[in-house]
């Protein structure tokens, strides 16, 4: 991380249940920051009610305004805000011994074993192990004997952090293990952890369970146009952009639906144009709408006035907003299998929660999961990340319809009432 001023990320709690808490940031400049740290703020289950960004292209100020929980671990966040932060050295132009310019090292891929009794919203409550990344999981259930269900999971996990640099070590291993058994609880029979090279990770590229008819339903705009009335899809979003407001940035004005993760998937997006923003000011009106305007520009430091530039964006934003996940239910013979597939950012970052919303709705709904798997999707000009979830039919499983399956996923990612 580098030297970093220790106010450079303050967090100040409210006093009353209901009322927001202020996450300020104070740190040097680059180009999609908000990105990273909206997506922090999102992996906390925060919610961002308010946003103010200002900043001189060297330095920036930005203010969140959340809605925390009880269980919210602030000094844990506060921590990775700091790491995304970067160093002050940047903004004074001394850079030349700064170890975050130099090439990163590949993060070491560990595979985690488990082998546990199956039970209800057992892959749900995983997920309370919330310092991982988990890029790539696979689960499969299997009877050993008539009287007991065993669950057994493999699953290749990139530990994020300090964790990353400790977890070759016996205790560390230890540590990691204890967390998940403690979590499971007495379900837990076997725990193991290995490091892993790339030959590990690279089945995690092109699942096969994507055929072309798949990907044609679930990723052509055209097609998802076709069938807007039979789907659960957002409000398209109004998205303005005015040149002549000032005299060297574009002004984007946004007015949509709200949902969890919506300044993420803006902030991503604007990352991977490599457009950086001056000001900006995100509110919420009522509880299904926002408002956000931007003061923009280009890397060359120039607003957008190419009419083909302003086109292109403007209709990636429309994407985002109204699309900002892909949700599909799939019946394969007696199979049905769920397909969630959400956009990776060029610097190779997924969307956070994703598979705990996931389970959780499929919790809620009593639908208990025979294998789940998770893989990276090369299609079109983007990279996608697939969720494919295969249901436990079970003795009533006829009982809940898949318009309410997909409903609730829908309602559970986008933290829908």
């Amino acid at each position: 991380m580098g030297l970093l001023y220790d106010d450079a990320v303050i967090i100040r709690q409210s006093e009353k249940e209901g009322e927001p808490c202020v996450i300020t940031v104070n740190c040097p400049d680059k180009t999609g920051l908000g990105c990273d740290l909206c997506r922090i703020i999102l992996f906390f289950g925060l919610t961002v009610v308010r946003i103010d960004v200002s900043t001189d292209g060297k330095w920036c100020y930005i203010v969140f305004w959340v809605l925390g929980k009880p269980s919210t671990r602030w000094s844990l966040l506060k921590k990775r805000l700091m790491g995304a932060c970067p160093c002050f050295l940047l903004a004074c132009g001394i850079s030349y011994y700064r170890a975050e310019l130099q090439s990163p090292k590949p993060a070491d891929v560990f595979l985690l074993k488990f082998c546990c009794h199956d039970r209800l919203g057992l892959l749900h409550a995983r997920r309370e192990m919330n310092q991982l990344l988990v890029p790539m999981i696979f689960f499969w259930t299997r009877h050993i004997s008539n009287s007991t269900d065993i669950f057994h999971s493999r699953l290749v996990i990139l530990f994020n952090g300090h964790l990353r640099e400790l977890l070759h070590t016996k205790t560390r291993k230890e540590d990691t293990c204890d967390h998940l058994k403690a979590v499971l609880g007495d379900a837990t029979i076997s725990c193991d952890i290995e490091m892993v090279g790339p030959e590990t990770t690279s089945c995690s590229q092109e699942p096969s369970f994507i055929t072309d008819a798949i990907a044609e339903d679930m990723f052509n705009i055209e097609k998802l146009n076709e069938h807007q009335e039979d789907s659960i899809a957002f409000k398209c979003p109004s998205i303005t952009m005015d040149t002549l407001l000032s005299p060297s940035h574009t002004l984007v004005q946004i007015v949509c639906q709200d949902h969890k993760g919506l300044l993420y998937d803006v902030m991503r997006t604007l990352k991977d144009y490599n457009i950086q923003i001056s000001y900006g000011r995100f509110t919420t009106k009522g509880e299904t709408e926002c408002e956000l305007d931007l003061f923009i520009m280009q890397e060359d430091g120039k607003k957008i006035v190419d009419p083909s530039k302003q086109n292109s964006l403007r209709a990636r934003l429309e994407m985002e907003l109204s699309r900002p996940l892909r949700v599909a239910l799939i019946s394969r013979g007696p199979d049905t299998e769920l397909l969630v597939a959400n956009p990776i950012e060029l610097s190779g970052k997924g969307r956070p929660l994703v598979f705990y919303d996931i389970t959780l709705a499929l919790k809620m709904l009593n639908r208990p999961i025979f294998s789940a798997e998770i893989g990276r999707y090369d299609i079109g000009d983007r990279d996608w990340e697939v969720y494919r979830v295969l249901l436990d039919e079970g003795d009533d499983g006829s009982s809940v319809s898949k318009k309410e399956i997909e409903e609730t996923v829908w309602k559970m990612l986008m933290s829908w009432e």
